[in-house]
């Protein structure tokens, strides 16, 4: 940009490292003042190895039963926003109701027009850091309408997003296949009035939605028990050495430091299409993650010159009421991630080592030699369109592949779970 961005504030303190407690298997300390029935403590039979592939096989039967409209919770509020609205407005709408995307409609032509995810959001601060001065972004962001985003993304050779939906009595696995075919991370459930012929836009079936249905309703989650790491679900460091990119020991997981500038970061967002980006320090230590919800207030505020700063000073920035860093271990069960996100919101789950490999066997390793591990060293990440495409097609391939994938945040429907257990 043309015009220099104003000073950067003095040092910050170093952020903490992101919360350890918010593992996906929690500890749980024993009260001393309480004595408690002993356990039968005898061994349990080892699952059957063909337990896991009868889990898989009654999930998908289950999905398969249910339509896509049985997944709604009891009751919802839905935001459409009409593509003649300005951008500044709709991203105030989405912040005071807690949301990150919505459907557009297109009155003009009477149909559905897409969805205004963050992606946009981030396309459009790529577009005016490139084009215009700071103040001459502020100001064209209060004239611009969600109709223009298209023309944006245009002029930065972003090909338009697709207009995929499903009828809401459509197979609940049918949509699931359809997320995953067209690499969609939310998919509108649209209707026709049987004497107009207008489309009408029930709701948005999302990855979350989908992955805390199948929680709360099919106990045959309890029977995969199987790694994450053995399935290969996710993102991994590669064990090749040397790394096959120079500049990135923990290829092909997209990473960034401290110093990164926040540019580079919404950069690799656009760029490789993923939703979040591990922060790690020299070790490869997982700090923080950098997300694609922490746009939203950058162009909410008109906060371009943002962009110029690290992400030191960018997280001191970020609201208290960030839930922190999910991590979990090589040794954590499909399982276990299926009993966490019945009880919490969950979008990503970074994997770190456990604890530190003894010096002895890493000095007693060939050379060349690889980076030794380090407890809370950056070993994958698993997004919930991982999780789902190996619930439906037992497929690990064919992932984002470079950071946290889909399924960031909540959509423009908010409801009560109840029923069913559907969350949104």
């Amino acid at each position: 940009m043309s015009s220099d961005p104003p000073p950067i504030p003095a040092p910050l303190p170093p952020p903490s490292i992101a919360p350890t407690s918010s593992h996906l298997t929690p500890s749980h300390p024993a009260s001393a003042s309480t004595t408690r029935p002993r356990r039968n403590t005898s061994a349990r039979p080892p699952p059957h190895p063909r337990d896991h592939e009868r889990a898989l096989e009654s999930i998908r039967a289950f999905l398969q039963s249910k339509t896509s409209l049985s997944i709604l919770p009891v009751s919802s509020k839905m935001i459409v926003f009409d593509t003649e609205l300005q951008v500044k407005k709709a991203l105030g709408a989405l912040v005071q109701n807690g949301v990150v995307s919505a459907p557009l409609w297109s009155s003009a032509e009477s149909r559905f027009a897409g969805m205004l995810t963050i992606a946009d959001l981030v396309h459009l601060m790529q577009y005016y850091y490139h084009t215009t001065t700071y103040e001459g972004a502020a100001a064209d962001v209060e004239k611009l309408t969600l109709g223009s985003l298209r023309e944006i993304e245009q002029a930065i050779s972003v090909p338009p997003p697709p207009l995929h939906s499903i009828h809401p009595l459509r197979p609940l696995l049918e949509a699931c296949q359809l997320l995953m075919t067209t690499h969609a991370r939310r998919l509108p459930l649209i209707d026709r009035d049987d004497q107009t012929g207008t489309e009408v836009v029930l709701s948005v079936l999302t990855q979350y939605r989908v992955l805390k249905f199948i929680a709360m309703n099919c106990k045959e989650t309890t029977g995969l028990h199987r790694t994450l790491r053995e399935l290969n679900i996710g993102t991994y460091v590669s064990d090749a050495s040397p790394a096959p990119d120079a500049d990135n020991p923990f290829h092909p997981v997209a990473t960034a430091t401290l110093e990164t500038t926040v540019f580079d970061v919404v950069h690799q967002f656009s760029e490789r299409g993923i939703s979040a980006v591990p922060i790690i320090d020299a070790q490869g230590i997982v700090l923080n993650l950098y997300e694609t919800v922490d746009v939203i207030t950058l162009v909410r505020l008109g906060a371009y010159h943002s962009l110029d700063l690290t992400i030191h000073s960018a997280l001191s920035q970020r609201s208290p009421d960030f839930p922190g860093v999910i991590t979990c271990t090589p040794h954590e069960t499909l399982a276990s991630f299926f009993n966490l996100i019945s009880k919490r919101r969950v979008h990503r789950v970074v994997m770190v080592e456990a604890e530190d490999e003894p010096e002895e066997a890493w000095l007693a390793l060939a050379e060349p030699r690889r980076r030794r591990r380090r407890k809370g060293m950056l070993v994958g990440i698993i997004s919930l369109s991982d999780v789902l495409r190996y619930l439906i097609s037992g497929d690990t391939e064919g992932r984002l592949g470079a950071g946290g994938g889909g399924g960031g945040g909540k959509t423009a429907e908010e409801g009560k779970e109840g029923g069913a257990g559907g969350g949104s």
